[in-house]
C-alpha cells in the first residue's frame, strides 16, 4: 500500500493569500482525499490551530503580516510534531536552505508539480504518524478508548504518545497529581509491541523503602525475617511488557542508584540471590515534582534523570482543557450510573457550567470523585446544580461577558488613577492620554466623584466634580 493511499482522509491547513491559488489546492487536495481547510493568513491560520488539529500545514511563504517562515516559528514552538511544507513563486536556494535548516518538512517553488507536492505531503504524514499496523491486540484506536478528550492539547499529546509507542524508548510523564499519567502510560503499552504482555505499575512514593526494593527487584527465602518464600519482583513480572515507575521523583536516593544500575545491565538481583536475572522491560516514569530542582538540590540523580528522560510528555491540567470537563462529567456519569443503580440522563446546564468553570486542582481525579458523590446522592434523573456545588466545596470561577469585563476594568482604572492622583482630574486624563470633556465623561458614565478621592475630603461627599472643575 503506498503512503499516499495510507495518508488519505488526514486533516490539512492550507494558508495562501491568493484566493484563486488557494481554491485551486483545496480543490486538488480534496479530490486527492484530504480534509481540507483554507485560510489566507498566518493570523488566522494560529487561531484555526486552536479549533480543530491539522495533520499537516500547507503554506505559502509571501504571506500578509507574518511570513510562511515566521508562521512555521509559531507552530514549531507550540506544535512541535506537526510537519509544515512551504510553497513560493519566489524560492531561491538560500531560502530553502534556511527553510530546512529550521526543521520545515518541504519546500516548493511555484508553479509545483502536482505530484511533487502530493508525494511530500504523503511522506510527511507518514513520517509524522507512521501508518504501522496496530499491535496484537490492540485495534486502531483501542489503545486510547479509556482517554475521553476533544481538545486539540490532548489531540496533540495522543500524538505523540501513539509514536513513541512504536519504539522502546524510556518516557518521563509529567503533570500534576490526578492528571492521569498512568492512563497515559497504559495507553502507550497498548499501543507498543509490548501489547499482549504485562503492564505492571508501582507507586514509589507509596512504598517504605525497606519494602519497596523488594518489590521492585524481588528477593529470595530467609533474605530478611519475614522473607519465608522467593519473591519475583516487578520487574520480573513486568519481563516483556511495560514498568510504570509512578511518582519517581519520590524515590529514595539509595534506591536510585540500585534502579541505574538495572537499566544498565538490564538486570536485576533479587534481594539475598547471587545471581543476576536479564529482563526485557519497556520503562515508563511519572512526576508531578520538578525533577530539574530536585537535581539541583541533589535529591535525583543525574545520570538516572537522562536514563529516564529520553522522551518527555506534558499532560495538561484539567483546568487547561476545560473543553474536555462536560465530555468527561457525562462520560463519568453513565459509568457509574450502573455502579449505584441509578438512571441519570445527565446534569442540568446550570450544573454543567458549574462543573465546567471550577478550578479543579485535583484534576481529573476529582472530577470524578465529584461525578460519583452527586451519582450516589442524586434523587432525580437530572443532576442539579445544587448538588454539584455541595460537591465542589469552592467557589466557581466567576465567568463573565466581554461586556462585563471592560466595564469593569474601565471602572477600576478610573478608581486607580484618581487614587493616584488625589482626585486631580486633569492630572489623571492626562496619565490617561485623553483630554478632559472625554476623561469627565467616563467618570459619569461610572458615576464617580473626583471629590471623594481628595485626601481632605470624606468619603461620599457628593461636591468632588463641582470642586475639581474650579480648581
Amino acid at each position: 500500500m503506498s503512503t499516499e493511499s495510507e495518508a488519505r482522509g488526514a486533516r490539512l491547513l492550507v494558508v495562501d493569500d491568493d484566493p484563486d491559488m488557494l481554491r485551486l489546492l483545496s480543490m486538488r487536495l480534496t479530490g486527492a482525499g484530504y480534509q481540507v481547510t483554507a485560510v489566507t493568513s498566518a493570523e488566522s491560520a494560529l487561531t484555526q490551530l486552536e479549533i480543530e488539529h491539522p495533520q499537516l500545514v500547507l503554506s505559502d511563504v509571501r504571506l500578509p503580516g507574518r511570513d510562511g517562515l515566521q508562521l512555521f516559528d509559531e507552530i514549531r514552538q507550540h506544535h512541535p510534531t506537526l510537519p509544515v511544507i512551504l510553497l513560493t513563486a519566489h524560492g531561491t536556494i538560500p531560502d530553502a536552505v534556511e527553510a530546512t535548516a529550521r526543521g520545515v518538512f518541504g519546500y516548493l517553488t511555484k508553479p509545483y508539480d502536482a505530484r511533487e507536492l502530493l508525494d511530500k505531503i504523503a511522506q510527511a504524514l507518514a513520517l509524522a504518524a507512521p501508518a504501522a499496523r496496530p499491535a496484537k491486540g490492540a485495534g486502531d484506536e483501542n489503545w486510547r478508548s479509556d482517554i475521553v478528550s476533544r481538545s486539540n492539547r490532548m489531540a496533540e499529546l495522543l500524538a505523540e504518545a501513539r509514536m513513541v509507542a512504536k519504539s522502546d524508548a524510556s518516557v518521563l510523564l509529567r503533570g500534576d497529581s490526578g492528571a492521569g499519567k498512568e492512563m497515559l502510560a497504559r495507553a502507550i503499552h497498548k499501543a507498543s509491541a509490548r501489547a499482549d504482555k504485562p503492564f505492571v505499575a508501582v507507586n514509589c512514593g507509596a512504598i517504605p523503602e525497606a519494602l519497596l526494593e523488594s518489590e521492585l527487584f524481588g528477593h529470595m527465602k530467609g533474605a530478611f525475617t519475614d522473607a519465608v518464600a522467593n519473591h519475583k519482583g516487578l520487574f520480573q513480572q513486568a519481563d516483556g511488557g511495560t514498568l510504570l515507575l509512578d511518582e519517581i521523583g519520590d524515590m529514595p536516593p539509595a534506591l536510585q542508584v540500585k534502579l541505574l544500575r538495572v537499566l544498565q545491565e538490564r538486570a536485576v538481583r533479587p534481594l539475598g540471590g547471587s545471581q543476576s536475572i536479564q529482563v526485557d522491560v519497556r520503562i515508563i516514569s511519572a512526576t508531578h515534582r520538578d525533577l530539574d530542582a530536585a537535581m539541583e538540590a541533589g535529591q535525583f540523580r543525574e545520570d538516572l534523570y537522562y536514563r529516564l528522560n529520553v522522551v518527555t510528555l506534558h499532560l495538561p491540567s484539567l483546568a487547561a482543557r476545560r473543553e474536555d470537563i462536560p465530555l468527561l462529567a457525562n462520560h463519568f456519569l453513565q459509568r457509574l450510573a450502573g455502579k449505584y443503580n441509578k438512571r441519570l440522563s445527565g446534569f442540568a446546564p446550570e450544573a454543567l457550567k458549574a462543573l465546567a468553570t471550577a478550578p479543579w486542582p485535583g484534576n481529573v481525579r476529582q472530577l470524578y470523585n465529584v461525578v460519583e458523590q452527586v451519582c450516589a446522592l442524586s434523587t432525580s434523573p437530572l443532576v442539579p446544580l445544587a448538588l454539584v456545588q455541595r460537591a465542589l466545596r469552592v467557589p466557581t470561577v466567576e465567568v463573565q461577558t466581554y461586556a462585563q469585563a471592560k466595564q469593569r476594568f474601565e471602572r477600576e482604572y478610573l478608581v486607580g488613577l484618581l487614587k493616584l492622583t488625589d482626585g486631580n482630574v486633569a492630572d489623571a486624563a492626562r496619565l490617561a492620554d485623553r483630554n478632559r470633556t472625554e476623561f469627565y465623561r467616563l467618570l459619569q458614565k461610572h458615576e464617580l466623584t473626583p471629590g471623594s478621592f481628595k485626601a481632605d475630603v470624606a468619603q461620599g461627599s457628593g461636591d468632588g466634580v463641582a470642586d475639581e472643575r474650579q480648581g
